[in-house]
């Protein structure tokens, strides 16, 4: 069977078990765009570890925003929230991160309305695809003034704030920033949400994490063995050609392959009844 069918079946096999199952689900809480933006930046921010420990941080998280992340995110002032998530701790990053982040995107929208115009402002078009303008966005974000958080200008070297917007001139793949650019751009078909239709999806870069990277090479859609920017660019080339308009529809089914499915990249039973078994190249005993 050709890769483009297996894929567009796998696409097509996506279900709200698997939504259920990923941060994405967060931003279906909540029923306007300038909600849901907000939501997606929170939850893809803090996408990255165990996917349990992952929404059992963001559950404590958007307990506290309550109702409404716009509003919350309108009317945020740094010192409460320090208070507010003084004991938060994902992984590395702590309270001072998100409060940082809070206040990233309430400076955003103080400049351009929404999250999703102050995106358009690095946003070219004309490029082949979404690196200049991520590249501009992380600058930009990361040179704004954190000092009502921080308390100095500078953000300090024990933050990894920066974390949060890595930049494709240093190499990142950034896995974080595209699944954000993906749950929002992309046309709403029940997972992901349509909010920015002025970027277009054919710019869109697959959010590669390490489920992404091993499939993607049993797949023969990379033979990188690093998880950098120019493999991200390699296997969203190759799936740009089998959907040119839309190359990373296929990240969200492929990526649950290991979050919901158990993929690890050992040969188990269950492969037997894994949709891509029959073109994938994971070592056989």
């Amino acid at each position: 069977m050709e890769l483009k069918t297996v894929l567009d079946n796998l696409y097509a096999s996506r279900s709200s078990r698997h939504l259920a199952n990923d941060p994405l689900s967060f931003c279906h809480r909540y029923r306007t765009a300038e909600d849901r933006e907000i939501a997606a930046l929170v939850a893809s921010s803090l996408a990255y570890g165990n996917v349990k420990i992952i929404l059992r941080s963001l559950a404590a998280v958007f307990a506290v925003m309550g109702d409404s992340p716009r509003r919350f995110v309108e009317t945020f002032e740094p010192a409460e929230g320090l208070q507010l998530f003084a004991g938060f701790k994902h992984r590395f990053n702590d309270g001072r991160d998100l409060c940082a982040l809070f206040l990233a995107a309430r400076t955003m929208i103080e400049e351009a309305d929404t999250l999703g115009d102050y995106f358009l402002g690095c946003y070219d078009p004309l490029a082949d695809d979404i690196t200049p303008a991520l590249t501009e966005y992380s600058a930009r974000i990361l040179a704004f003034d954190y000092a009502p958080v921080f308390g100095t200008p500078v953000i300090p070297d024990d933050s990894y704030f920066p974390f949060f917007f890595p930049s494709p001139a240093a190499g990142s793949a950034c896995k974080r920033l595209c699944m954000f650019l993906r749950w929002v751009v992309r046309p709403a078909d029940g997972i992901d949400l349509g909010l920015w239709k002025e970027v277009s999806p054919a710019k869109l870069v697959i959010p590669v994490d390490t489920h992404i990277h091993r499939i993607g090479r049993n797949l023969g859609l990379t033979a990188r063995r690093q998880a950098d920017w120019r493999t991200a660019r390699e296997i969203t080339a190759a799936l740009r050609r089998l959907d040119p308009a839309d190359p990373v529809k296929y990240d969200f089914a492929l990526c649950h392959l290991g979050i919901s499915e158990g993929c690890d990249g050992s040969v188990r039973p269950a492969c037997r009844e894994c949709p891509v078994a029959e073109l994938c190249g994971a070592e056989r005993p």
